[in-house]
């Protein structure tokens, strides 16, 4: 299992910051002007990520960002609640 954890953080250490930022803000996007539960989907498969990526690089992050990638996780949790009702 570890070494499948350690591939899977040396793929995403290669990833393009540029590329990995728009998808993400695409996905944002589509999933807040896309009507009702499709739209809360995409936020929440957004979200999911997000989480895995907290999760994933909670121990060597500083406690401010620790605490942005919550309130953000929060956030986004809060917008599909919102799309979904």
């Amino acid at each position: 299992m570890v070494a499948t954890s350690d591939n899977l953080l040396r793929r995403m250490a290669r990833v393009n910051p540029t590329r990995a930022f728009i998808v993400a803000l695409a996905l944002m996007l589509a999933g807040l002007f896309l009507p009702g539960i499709v739209g809360a989907a995409l936020l929440f498969l957004l979200a999911a990520g997000l989480a895995a990526l907290t999760i994933t690089t909670w121990p060597v992050q500083k406690p401010s960002t620790r605490t942005l990638r919550i309130v953000m996780l929060a956030l986004l949790l809060a917008a599909v609640i919102a799309k979904a009702v």
